[in-house]
């Protein structure tokens, strides 16, 4: 796994197979397919920073790379995708073997372009906070002042808007600070920009454009009535921090067997308006904090009435929810506004009911917003959270904007499309496969919004029909790759980001050996996982554990060694040994898994899993166990049942939540305060250790995960078994309520899940039939 690590730390990059399928059969056979997890602004302290323009190839538009063939004399590179020859120009006249510009080097093939030519003076970013009244007093408060430390957080010379909503949606003018001032509109009304622009007085001391569209300062519009509502931070912290302190619960009654009336889906689409009129492609965003379902305007998610329940996972099943497709349908088409002005929508749901995570799920995901989910606006998870979105240091989410991903690759490959945050650009082209996974049917997507661990997983279609000769194997045996992501970074610069890789491929029936060395288990069963999950948003009557375990069976029977009809016989390579055990947890997981979750939970889990990194997904597919004893240090344990022990301490990193549990008898002697005697200072440090690493965990990740603290068999026994849950439901049921092996000091789980021993059990002798 190592050497797969070191191609990531220099370039961003994991691939299932880092040898390729060479032929269309052999990609099929394979199973897992040809794909690239790839983050595009991954941070690399050693990266070269290059101050002039990318010379490109003429016919392809590629960049200058370091697979590139030179011929120094006569000033001539050949483009390893089109084989064109171009001329270098003339600031190129000095090169030689012996002093090559940056680009060649071969260690070099990630590089970042920033010419002068770019060097326009950045506009300010723009912080839209859209912010849900209909919720009780405590919660206001909890907002009010997590609000108002985002605030002082704030870049200086941001520009803020303040948009609230309930019954009505009210947009501060934050620009006139002697008396509040808000213009209010109908929940019930789904405004156009027009009406808006009209309504809200951007046309009093400046007439009308008689023709085009209003957009910004360059079409139509004042700097005066722009900065009405959008306010340098540093001008408008004591009139936000006012109209903070003012914030009231909405005033409307509620009658007892009704929902509050709450127009979520009018105040996104006033403040997507607003910030199209206003700022036009610049880096904004809207950030929505929102404590319950929307009932009102032209997208509600459920009724007002009480009486009717809000839909789940079987409602979706049976088609009969009325509010859902016209839901979708509202938000695909805010999503499709959005990306066209260049804004992202960040979401914060806290509710203990659902808010709609499900509907809003394509305009956050396609204009790469961020998402947190948490049961109250008070909870650490979301407080934690805010505070990492504006925070500026060794932590800090590097959010850039203006992103526009490009691809281009060998003629043999074909991109089917992308799984992860963005949008198709619908740049159609040879490049272009017809098969389309995710956002496909293009060679070009929109980024309006990503960050330091933003990852995208691209898909590959190998066109190549027969097998070709050795000779033509031996001499041209590699495919190449050049991704170019062109981005605004946080402080505001225009960079252009070029990887380019090149991977060997391999064809016929001795390849097999080739291909295994070159398998990456984590990066395939992330591969997988993204794939489920969107096979089951858009296949109807998909059974995604029959998929998994299909594809499972048929890759185990391609790269496995055995004599037919003798399970004991079979066996994998140390290359391929982990993916079974993978593929049992997936099946497990909230990923593949939607009974006990709601769709916006499931949603939410997805909404994540399609914008990390490999190392951070596969904690999600399987989590990391770690144990603590005083026989020795902190070492990882089995994900299973049996790793429980009376005198252990465990710390389980599931991605969403932390859990430290504390053996019983460790929990015995904490209870009694042994650790605060000074003789037991080695007894405190156990107790601690976990806890630090926690928190290290905490501090590097986002959203801020959830910490759960508990004891095995615990004296209060309702809250601590709901606790103790999240540990032991991601355990192997290795020791059942039915099964003989339970150790004393252990424990047992109480489940009719299947082991991971009796799994692998029936893989074998399914696939040596």
């Amino acid at each position: 796994m190592a050497e797969f690590l070191d191609l990531e730390s220099q370039d961003g990059v994991r691939m299932p197979w880092n040898v390729i399928p060479g032929t269309r059969q052999d990609s099929l056979n394979a199973v897992v397919p040809v794909s690239v997890v790839y983050t595009p602004i991954r941070h690399f302290p050693s990266m070269p920073v290059l101050p002039y323009a990318p010379l490109r190839c003429r016919t392809c538009r590629s960049v200058l790379n370091p697979f590139c063939i030179v011929d120094f004399a006569a000033k001539i590179w050949i483009c390893p995708f089109c084989f064109q020859r171009n001329h270098f120009p003339p600031h190129y006249a000095s090169i030689s073997d012996d002093s090559l510009p940056a680009e060649l080097f071969p260690q070099y093939t990630t590089v970042e372009y920033h010419s002068a030519a770019d060097a326009a003076p950045a506009a300010p970013p723009v912080f839209l906070f859209v912010v849900d009244t209909c919720v009780i007093e405590e919660e206001i408060g909890f907002l009010r002042s997590a609000l108002s430390q985002a605030v002082e957080l704030l870049p200086e010379k941001s520009l803020v808007g303040l948009i609230t909503f309930g019954t009505f949606v009210h947009v501060h003018e934050l620009g006139f600070g002697a008396v509040p001032k808000t213009y209010v509109f109908k929940g019930s009304k789904d405004v156009t920009k027009d009406q808006l622009l009209e309504q809200m007085n951007f046309f009093v001391k400046m007439p009308r454009p008689a023709v085009g569209v209003v957009a910004g300062v360059r079409d139509g519009l004042s700097m005066e009535s722009i900065s009405r509502f959008l306010v340098p931070a540093s001008e408008c912290e004591f009139t936000l921090n006012s109209v903070l302190e003012e914030l009231q619960k909405d005033p409307w009654a509620v009658p007892a067997d009704q929902r509050a009336t709450r127009c979520t889906s009018t105040a996104l689409s006033i403040a997507a308006s607003l910030l199209g009129a206003c700022v036009p492609g610049s880096a904004a965003r809207i950030m929505a904090f929102i404590g319950g379902p929307a009932t009102e305007g032209p997208a509600p998610i459920v009724s007002k009435q009480l009486s009717e329940p809000i839909r789940s996972h079987k409602d979706l099943d049976k088609d009969s929810v009325s509010h859902y497709h016209k839901c979708v349908k509202f938000y695909d088409g805010l999503s499709k506004q959005l990306v066209h002005q260049g804004h992202v929508l960040d979401l914060f749901a806290c509710a203990l009911d659902q808010v709609g995570i499900a509907e809003l799920k394509t305009a956050v995901e396609r204009t790469g917003g961020l998402v947190v989910l948490a049961e109250s606006f008070g909870h650490s998870v979301f407080k934690d959270s805010l505070k990492r979105v504006f925070q500026s240091g060794d932590f800090d989410l590097g959010l850039s904007s203006n992103g526009i991903f490009e691809i281009n690759c060998s003629k043999d490959l074909k991109v089917q499309g992308i799984i992860g945050p963005c949008a198709s650009l619908e740049k159609k082209g040879p490049l272009c496969s017809d098969v389309v996974i995710g956002q496909g049917g293009t060679s070009a997507w929109k980024m309006c919004g990503l960050d330091k661990s933003t990852s995208l997983c691209l898909f590959f279609d190998v066109v190549r029909k027969e097998t070709p000769d050795a000779a033509i194997q031996s001499t041209s045996n590699q495919f190449y790759f050049q991704f170019l992501t062109y981005y605004q970074n946080d402080s505001g610069q225009m960079r252009l980001r070029v990887t380019t890789l090149s991977r060997r491929w391999v064809a016929g029936p001795e390849s097999t050996q080739d291909l295994i060395a070159g398998f990456d288990q984590e990066a395939a069963a992330i591969v997988m996982a993204r794939q489920v999950s969107f096979k089951m948003e858009t296949e109807a009557e998909f059974d995604p554990i029959r998929w998994l375990d299909k594809a499972l069976i048929n890759l185990c029977s391609r790269f496995g060694e055995f004599q037919k009809d003798t399970p004991s016989s079979f066996s994998l390579s140390p290359r391929l040994s982990i993916f079974p055990q993978f593929m049992f947890h997936l099946r497990r997981s909230h990923l593949s898994q939607v009974f006990n979750n709601s769709p916006d939970e499931t949603a939410y889990f997805r909404m994540i899993l399609n914008r990390e990194n490999v190392a951070n997904s596969v904690v999600m597919v399987q989590p990391s166990l770690i144990s603590y004893s005083f026989h020795s240090g902190p070492e990882p344990a089995l994900l299973d049942v049996a790793a429980i022990a009376a005198d252990r301490i465990l710390l389980l990193d599931s991605f969403f939540t932390v859990v430290i549990f504390h053996g019983s008898t460790i929990a015995q002697w904490r209870k009694a305060g042994y650790h605060n005697e000074p003789e037991h200072q080695a007894f405190a440090q156990l107790l601690r250790a976990p806890h630090d690493d926690a928190n290290i965990i905490m501090k590097e990740r986002f959203p801020v995960p959830r910490l759960v603290v508990c004891d095995q068999h615990g004296s209060q026994i309702h809250v601590n078994h709901v606790q103790a849950r999240f540990l032991l439901a991601k355990l192997n049921p290795s020791a059942t309520y039915n099964t003989e092996s339970y150790h004393p000091g252990g424990d047992i789980i109480f489940t009719d899940d299947v082991s991971f021993e009796v799994f692998l059990d029936h893989l074998q002798r399914l696939v040596v039939q």
